[in-house]
This record gives structure tokens, C-alpha cells and sequence, in this order.
């Protein structure tokens, strides 16, 4: 019979995301969430000792000593599986970390419990896309396309227009969306390219460079803007250098000043756990969700099958009764 702690656990298995802060290394999050789960699940109550029957010997009275010793039998608990004995019932779990974000970026950081290490392979094999915001500032170059880094260069700003900006962005969405094509080694005169381009299917197969799928500009306030993109395969050192790459096609200098992901996949910033909900419960009833939004979209997606089956039959019934009417007719 399964323990409450392993009980406990079985409801932990599946995936989940937090919001990690700008600063903070992703092994150190990963970590404190491991620490906090090992003890809710330790602190679940423990089940009741077994117990085993010892013959006690009991002396009779004084008179009686020349006759032997009684025997008695009694029920006592086994010590020997008692927590203070045994340690806690569970001194390791793993917790899968999936898209990684470095210590200068923040944002959606997606976890796994137990087998949820194999759904977040699952998860990670289908083309996902993750969406970040950047912000950025016009007129500094730095070593290392951050506002810390070791400064270059300086230069004048006052030249950029927020159209001039939004050429480049264009520009480079082109240059990623051709990039993405020579990946998906579709034909693009087929018919699949063309379903699987209006349901956002296509994407590089297996390993790429990273991809911008979206790019545009959500706050132009010279020296300062902040950019809103989508892609695939990215790293976020290569984000950073985006920025720097956008000021220097603006004949001026760019250094990026935050990354933040605010979705990788499925999950959004109002699904991210803060730092005050890392502990089991939270982390429990947030893959509860996760579950729950899993079956949601599988049903959606068998009735939407089903009803397009429907009306092609539909559509095969209307044309084959106009047909015989045709032939009546004639």
C-alpha cells in the first residue's frame, strides 16, 4: 500500500513553470525548488509502525518461583522502521529544467517532476516557440551587448526614427522567415507546405540556427525601446546580440539592458510560480492545471477533427445528389 509521501508524489509528476528573477543562476532555482518539494513530501504524515509479537516472561509469585516462569505474548511496534530510524522516506527527486535562461535574463522558466522528464523531451520536439521582451538602449556598444558590460563605443542617436527602426525589423523578420523555409526541407510548392504554413507547423527539423518568427517594436522613447519577438532555437546571449546588430544597421550602437520570456510553448507568465509559491503545494496544484489544460486541448482537437470530417462527408453527400439530379434531369 502506497505511502500519503508517495501518494503525494504522484500527483507531483508533470511539468510546470516558474518566473525566474534577473541575477539568479537556473541551477540555483532548480535546486531551492528540489529542497522545497523534499519537504513537503517528507513532512506528509508517516504510516503507522508494524507491529510484532514478543513473549514476555513474567515472574510468579514469591511461593510459586519453584514452578517456572509465565509466558505472556504482547503486540508491540518494530522501532526499527520508525523515521527517526529509517531518515526520510525521500532524500532525492529529479526536477527536469527545459529551455535554459542565463543568469542576465528572466522570465518563464518550465520545470519537470518524474515522468515529467520524458513529456518535457515530448514537449521540447515540437517546434515550440518562445516569446521574449528585450529591452534596449541607443548610443552605447558594449563587450558583451549588455548596459554592464565594458563599454567600446559611444555614439549619436538623435538620427533614429521609429520608422527607420521598424524597416530594419522588417528587414530582418524577412531574412529569419527565409531561414526557416531552407530548415523545414518542405517543398513550398506542395500542398503540405501549405497546410502546415497556415497552421503554423513549419519550423526546422532537428537542429538549427536560431530563428526569429516575430519581430516589432512595442516602445520607442530615444535613447530608450523595447522590442517584442517570437523564435525558435535561440539562446539569449544571441538576443542580446539582435540589439546590438539593430544599431549598427541604424549607423549607431545598441546595448540590450533586460531579457525577459514571457511564454515558452504552452506556458505564459500567469501560469509562472513566484519564488513565495515554490513549495509543494503550489507546485502540485500548478501541474494539476497543467493536466487538466493537456486533456482540454486533445478533446478540442478530436471535435475539431470531427466535425471537419463531418462536413467533407457533408460535402460528398451534396455531390453525389447533384449529380443524380443532374441525370434525372437530363
Amino acid at each position: 500500500m502506497a505511502t500519503p509521501a508517495i501518494r503525494m508524489f504522484r500527483k507531483l509528476e508533470g511539468l510546470f513553470c516558474v518566473y525566474k528573477p534577473a541575477g539568479v543562476h537556473w541551477k540555483l532555482v532548480r535546486d531551492s525548488i528540489e529542497t522545497n518539494l523534499l519537504k513537503g513530501l517528507n513532512a506528509a504524515p508517516s504510516p503507522p509502525l508494524p507491529h510484532h509479537v514478543r513473549l514476555l516472561t513474567q515472574p510468579n509469585n514469591e511461593s510459586e518461583t519453584s514452578k517456572g516462569l509465565t509466558v505472556s505474548t504482547v503486540s508491540v511496534p518494530v522501532l526499527s522502521k520508525h523515521p527517526l530510524v529509517t531518515g526520510p522516506e525521500f532524500q532525492h527527486i529529479r526536477v527536469g529544467v527545459g529551455h535554459r535562461l542565463d543568469a542576465f535574463s528572466s522570465g518563464v522558466l518550465v520545470l519537470a517532476v518524474g515522468n515529467g522528464n520524458k513529456a518535457l523531451n515530448d514537449f521540447y520536439s515540437t517546434r515550440v516557440t518562445r516569446d521574449y521582451t528585450l529591452e534596449a538602449e541607443f548610443g552605447t556598444a558594449t563587450d558583451n551587448f549588455t548596459h554592464t558590460g565594458r563599454v567600446v563605443e559611444r555614439s549619436t542617436y538623435d538620427h533614429i526614427t521609429q520608422d527607420k527602426l521598424e524597416r530594419v525589423l522588417s528587414m530582418l523578420e524577412g531574412v529569419n522567415q527565409k531561414t526557416l523555409l531552407t530548415y523545414s526541407n518542405i517543398d513550398m510548392r506542395s500542398q503540405e507546405a501549405y497546410e502546415m504554413a497556415v497552421q503554423g507547423l513549419l519550423g526546422p527539423e532537428g537542429k538549427s540556427t536560431p530563428i526569429l518568427t516575430g519581430l516589432r517594436c512595442i516602445r520607442f522613447q530615444p535613447p530608450n525601446f523595447t522590442l517584442e519577438l517570437q523564435c525558435l532555437n535561440e539562446t539569449q546571449k544571441y538576443l542580446r546580440k539582435i540589439v546590438h546588430e539593430i544599431g549598427l544597421e541604424l549607423r549607431s550602437t545598441a546595448v540590450c539592458k533586460g531579457v525577459r520570456r514571457t511564454r515558452d510553448g504552452l506556458f505564459t507568465l500567469q501560469d509562472a510560480l513566484i519564488h513565495h509559491h515554490w513549495t509543494a503545494a503550489d507546485v502540485m496544484q500548478a501541474i494539476q492545471l497543467y493536466h487538466s489544460t493537456k486533456k482540454n486541448k486533445k478533446r478540442s482537437k478530436a471535435a475539431n477533427k470531427t466535425s471537419a470530417l463531418q462536413m467533407s462527408e457533408d460535402n460528398i453527400t451534396e455531390t453525389q445528389q447533384s449529380e443524380v439530379n443532374e441525370g434525372v434531369v437530363r
